[in-house]
């Protein structure tokens, strides 16, 4: 069977946990792996354009009944002669003639063909983590620059909040965790000439990761609705993290998985710290997420 010539439809979008999907390619990797391509997919993949949210835990049960376990799952691309998965791809996402897939990665001895129907399990106590997590790493993002709003002496873009983005604009790494997020922001010669004031954030770490955590609590105790619009089912389909947030509905373009309610939270935190760095001083900011009825 060919490549195939449309991009894998996703359903993690909207929280789907298990499906069925037709093989449509099966190649074998140089470590011997096996790459599978499904037609569609409940399992997030790790994007290496943007690598936050790493990828689901699954198994993929074959037409015999045998469990697969999942070992990688990772967007690729084809152009319909070659196959290219992560960092390997040679172009941007959505390039005419090149179509986006998820390629779940099994062990060479997997017995999954092409043609078979296979059905597809997710872990759902590791989506339900690290779905959290990315829902309170967009809170903690907003609600720090809400705190930094008034440490900015020149116009920069907004957030989907209309304050000014620090996050945005200082942003070096953002990890999705299970149960939160780890954030690496860089203030640097090229974020002051933007004309961010560092001593607003690093003069007193402690009193604006009291801000920070005076307008998440406001923001749990609201149980605010959360969802993912999207355009398509389509995994180049854009869509979009929204919260019904007390101030106003916030949109965030997004690939990852969420929580539906902050109903689900009972305590989203932040701590900040500093260190030097090369030329520029950095801030991490640790955001934890404890959901409801959890120890």
């Amino acid at each position: 069977m060919s490549l195939p010539k449309i991009d894998t439809a996703v359903t993690y979008p909207a929280g789907a946990l298990t499906g069925t999907g037709a093989v449509l390619h099966v190649e074998t990797l140089p470590d011997g792996r096996l790459a599978v391509l499904l037609d569609a997919t409940p399992v997030h993949p790790v994007d290496a354009g943007w690598p936050d949210q790493g990828p689901d835990r699954a198994t993929l049960t074959t037409p015999g009944g045998h469990e697969v376990p999942l070992l990688d799952c990772v967007v690729g691309a084809t152009d319909g002669d070659a196959l290219f998965l992560g960092r390997d791809i040679p172009v941007r996402k959505g390039t005419e003639g090149w179509v986006s897939v998820v390629v779940h990665v099994l062990p060479g001895d997997s017995g999954i063909a092409e043609e078979d129907r296979v059905e597809v399990s997710v872990d759902g106590a590791h989506r339900a983590a690290l779905s959290a997590g990315h829902t309170a790493c967009h809170l903690a993002s907003l609600a720090l620059n809400r705190q930094l709003a008034g440490a900015w002496k020149k116009d920069v873009q907004a957030d989907a909040a209309g304050n000014p983005d620090f996050d945005a604009l200082a942003i070096e790494t953002t990890t999705i965790l299970p149960g939160g997020s780890r954030d690496v922001y860089r203030l640097g010669k090229s974020l002051r000439r933007k004309g961010f004031l560092p001593d607003a954030l690093l003069a007193d770490l402690a009193a604006v990761e009291k801000g920070v955590n005076a307008t998440l609590a406001e923001w749990v105790a609201s149980d605010a609705e959360v969802r993912i619009e999207r355009e398509s089912d389509l995994l180049t389909g854009m869509r979009r993290w929204v919260c019904e947030l007390p101030d106003g509905t916030v949109s965030i373009p997004c690939g990852g998985t969420h929580l539906d309610s902050l109903a689900a939270v009972s305590e989203i935190e932040v701590r900040l710290s500093s260190e030097p760095g090369e030329g520029a001083a950095e801030v991490v900011m640790d955001t934890i997420c404890t959901r409801t009825g959890s120890a």
